[in-house]
């Protein structure tokens, strides 16, 4: 009688449940989130760099006094310093404080109109955020923008209810049609596994389009224009202004620093908070633990696109007062960039998108003042986009060391 020895033939591993491609998209959201906040403040400066090298170029004075660089290497620096820093100055001053102002309301008012191109952005870029820490890339912010100011502002000049109530009838308009257009891609997401990415871009031309057309019809406009914009929302249905005019400041704000703080509750002190970070982190071992996966996608992108049609109501409601074409103007996608560098983080966040409207309301001082093209605003926001979208490139950079988790994992 002879006994068999041999070790027994392992079990089969269980079928993965996990969507294709999965585990790379986790993977990704992790890496770009692991910058630290140093990394991203020496993107900035990089950025700031790269920006005074274009402003340099694109100046006729600096490109006569480069044509005598070796003859005259003194003027050529004193022209190029004093060119970018010019340039430079006139943008915190459009952004923060004027002190070239006849008046203090002229002086402080720079810093309030970062305060009022920030609003949207937060908001905004709160729910792309949520949507990364939860392991979602939610493109999407663009088309929710767009529905939350279209259905918000149409119930501000279509409806007439008392002030404050016509106010917050239109915001929570708002908030149900950024919600609605993110869930869409989210029961898509959970139900058939469709990648978010693609839908949210699609619902994004999809939105573009419906507002086009909306705008072309006079029952919805409630004017007889031929441009296609809408009749101007009634005073009761708008947020009401902080200071008194010229000042632009408007309640947007405090619902923006409201939203931060709702975020940073949801994340850090809820159970459902929990679910969301447990998925982004590991969607596998979450599933294993019975948290319903499906149910997390669809929760997460509701909320993130309720929070980017608050933004898309705080844009019509509070500054823009009416319905155009372009009425979300690059808030959806600049969002995006605000997630990323406040590191999907609510206080991040906030500052993050104070950051970006300083850069859009100093932008056009310094190019009336300057002669600088705004563009070159937009080309430091994209350089930041790309250094905080790849840590290591930073790092390598600066010669920074890697992560103690990378470190340890190596």
């Amino acid at each position: 009688m002879t006994t068999d020895m041999s070790p027994a033939a392992p079990s089969p591993a269980p079928p993965s449940t996990a969507e294709p491609g999965e585990g790379k998209q986790q993977n990704l959201l992790q890496e770009i989130l692991s910058g630290s906040w140093l990394v991203s403040a020496l993107s900035i400066v990089v950025a700031l760099l790269l920006g005074g090298v274009l402003i340099a170029v694109s100046n006729s004075e600096v490109i006569e006094a480069g044509k005598n660089l070796f003859a005259a290497p003194g003027a050529f620096f004193s022209t190029l310093f004093s060119t970018v820093g010019d340039a430079y100055s006139a943008l915190f001053r459009g952004a923060v404080f004027d002190w070239n102002a006849r008046t203090t309301e002229r002086a402080i008012r720079p810093l309030t109109e970062s305060m009022v191109s920030a609003t949207p952005l937060i908001l905004t870029g709160l729910g792309i955020a949520m949507a990364f820490r939860s392991g979602l890339f939610n493109i999407g912010g663009q088309g929710q923008v767009i529905l939350g100011a279209t259905i918000a502002g149409y119930l501000g000049y279509a409806l007439h209810l008392p002030p404050v109530v016509h106010m917050l009838i239109a915001a929570i308009g708002g908030i149900i049609g950024g919600a609605v257009w993110a869930g869409i891609a989210g029961v898509l997401k959970a139900r058939t596994g469709a990648n978010e990415v693609i839908v949210t871009i699609m619902l994004n031309s999809i939105a573009g389009y419906l507002l086009g057309y909306l705008l072309k019809q006079s029952w919805f406009t409630h004017t007889n224009s031929a441009n296609p914009q809408s009749r101007t929302l009634d005073d009761s249905s708008q947020m009401f202004l902080l200071l008194p005019a010229p000042f632009r400041l408007h309640f947007g704000f405090i619902i923006a620093i409201l939203a931060t703080i709702f975020v940073w509750w949801l994340l850090e002190r809820s159970t459902i908070g929990f679910e969301f970070k447990a998925v982004g982190a590991n969607p596998h071992a979450a599933r294993t633990a019975g948290i319903s996966v499906s149910k997390v996608t669809i929760l997460v992108m509701i909320v993130a696109g309720a929070l980017a049609g608050l933004g898309g109501a705080a844009q019509v409601l509070g500054t823009e007062y009416k319905l155009t074409g372009g009425i979300s103007g690059s808030i959806g996608f600049d969002a995006i960039t605000v997630a990323l560098l406040g590191r999907s983080k609510p206080l991040g966040t906030f500052f993050a998108g104070l950051l970006f409207g300083a850069f859009k309301a100093g932008g056009y001082l310094m190019q009336s003042q300057t002669g600088t093209p705004i563009d070159i605003v937009l080309v430091v926001q994209s350089v930041i986009v790309l250094l905080i979208a790849a840590p290591p490139l930073v790092r390598s950079i600066f010669r920074l060391p890697a992560p103690v988790l990378k470190r340890k994992e190596a």
